[in-house]
């Protein structure tokens, strides 16, 4: 996938005004055929378009494919190596599983990324992507580093976001409640990664939120990357260390820093007989492996956790502020659950694993966010060697190939009629006794947490930590979107933020 700098924007803008004159004089004595894909012009292909909807980049896609036969559609790049946008299950399924191997994450996908990312599992192919996984695969299966996860997530929870939104109700402030989890999932998945607190949310720790700012400009900056045309602009700045690829190279120079003191100290200081849980001692441990890959290592899973769940959770808060009949059931589901729990000792205890599990209309509610509203809205991989697709399309060698996960969750063909609607209830069947039992869905048609090889290996810890968060936060206050009704503009990188935040006003919950 490519999107466009606002350096082109005049070129493009007055080429095509130039086509758009021409093509109206030679065929506007032309019945006008049913658009199906993107429109296409001599030598820049679909690039002018997309330059008028980039504002509008994942609805405008979603438009496209809507009208497309398969819902797979060509976007045309200025080189020969044309991109295949597709929200067609069987398509995915060939791609992230069938034909895997053919769809690797690709050279130009590794280079755009590799000065910060370096060789990390979500930026490596080939066997040093499999070594990784395998050691992440293991950690993640271990009741130990889940045990370990949600005692950090409940100390946040406990310590830091209910002090902080009990403040803003008695205050009657408006806060961006979109940082406010950004900063908590930073300090959480630092945690994880490091075992060490950077103590962002907590707003007293000027060392770790240096470390998270650097950390979000060198994210923004790398994906933005993709973004810029031509690609020579930002080599060539890069090479002149000027603009944004200055800010770049200093940002992750305090990130690599920040890390490799880490590594460095916890290298120095380790003790065979201490049994550490979080991913950096596990990779310690697995192999002898340099400072830098091991940093390369947790700075992309770093970058994996620090927005998915606060991207999953902010829609999920925005979409609450104007449907009470959803907030009611969730309200009635954690009463029930904290009614029925013979280990509860007071009602601010937080929630044990056990008791997240039973929460299923939670669970539904929140997949329900995320399929209109998923963190990763895109993915994009390589195409090794020339290839059809299940549905009938063609895709060239070193062609990419982008999956259009938010296009995904819009398509009548996949989720029915009322696919535009917010419905939790789509997520259970009934058995023959009437019961509601969970509906299973294919990865393929939710491709929310990717599928096949590399499928997301910490999916079920982000829901326990979302539920947990959505749980502790909705049994003691009522979250109101200062704008409910008008859904927020979009930020399209590497996740799906909202542009100006989530203003919110906060207020305790008069159930308790």
């Amino acid at each position: 996938m490519e999107l466009f700098s606002t350096q082109s924007f005049l070129f493009f803008l007055s080429l095509l005004t130039f086509l758009y004159l021409y093509h109206k004089a030679h065929t506007s004595h032309k019945p006008k055929p049913k658009s199906t894909g993107f429109k296409t012009y001599p030598l820049v292909g679909s690039v002018p378009h997309s330059l008028l909807n980039c504002h509008r980049f994942l609805d405008w896609t979603t438009d496209i494919l809507c009208h497309c036969p398969t819902h797979t559609a060509i976007f045309r790049r200025l080189s020969k190596h044309h991109c295949i946008i597709t929200a067609n299950p069987g398509n995915v399924e060939h791609i992230l599983k069938t034909n895997f191997h053919n769809y690797p994450k690709g050279q130009r996908f590794i280079y755009l990324l590799e000065d910060f990312l370096g060789q990390g599992i979500f930026n490596s192919d080939g066997n040093l992507w499999k070594l990784q996984r395998k050691i992440a695969s293991y950690g993640f299966n271990t009741k130990s580093l889940r045990n370990f996860a949600i005692q950090n997530v409940t100390v946040e929870i406990q310590t830091r976001l209910i002090p902080l939104l009990q403040r803003a109700s008695e205050t009657d402030s408006v806060l961006d409640l979109q940082d406010v989890l950004e900063r908590f999932a930073f300090d959480s998945v630092c945690k994880l990664a490091f075992n060490v607190d950077p103590a962002c949310l907590a707003g007293d720790n000027t060392v770790g939120s240096g470390f998270m700012h650097a950390f979000d400009d060198a994210a923004n900056l790398s994906s933005g990357r993709f973004l810029c045309v031509p690609q020579l602009l930002w080599k060539l700045k890069r090479l002149l260390n000027v603009g944004s690829e200055k800010k770049l190279r200093e940002s992750i120079f305090t990130v690599h820093e920040f890390a490799d003191e880490i590594i460095r100290s916890r290298i120095e200081a380790k003790d065979p007989t201490n049994d550490d849980v979080d991913l950096l001692s596990r990779f310690m441990a697995a192999e002898d492996n340099s400072l830098e890959f091991l940093r390369d290592v947790v700075i992309s899973f770093i970058l994996a956790g620090r927005d998915t769940t606060s991207s999953a959770l902010s829609w999920f808060f925005w979409i609450l502020s104007s449907r009470p009949d959803v907030k009611d059931k969730i309200i009635k589901e954690i009463e029930t659950v904290r009614a029925s729990s013979e280990k509860r000792v007071s009602e601010e205890a937080a929630f044990a694993y056990e008791e997240l599990k039973e929460m299923k209309y939670l669970h539904a509610a929140i997949s329900e966010a995320m399929r209109l509203y998923p963190p990763v809205p895109a993915d994009t991989v390589a195409c090794l060697n020339d290839d059809v697709l299940p549905d009938g399309t063609v895709i060239k060698k070193d062609w990419f190939v982008m999956i259009h996960t938010y296009a995904m969750g819009r398509m009548e063909s996949i989720w029915g009629q009322d696919c535009a609607e917010y419905k939790p209830e789509r997520w259970f069947d009934f058995d023959e006794d009437g019961n509601e039992v969970w509906r299973s869905e294919s990865p393929f048609r939710y491709p929310v947490f990717h599928g096949g090889p590399r499928m997301c290996l910490g999916k079920d810890m982000a829901y326990i930590q979302m539920k947990s968060i959505a749980a502790s936060v909705m049994e003691r206050f009522v979250i109101d979107a200062v704008d409910k009704d008008t859904c927020p503009e979009q930020i399209f990188s590497l996740t799906l933020r909202m542009k100006r935040g989530l203003l919110v006003r906060v207020r305790p919950n008069g159930r308790r």
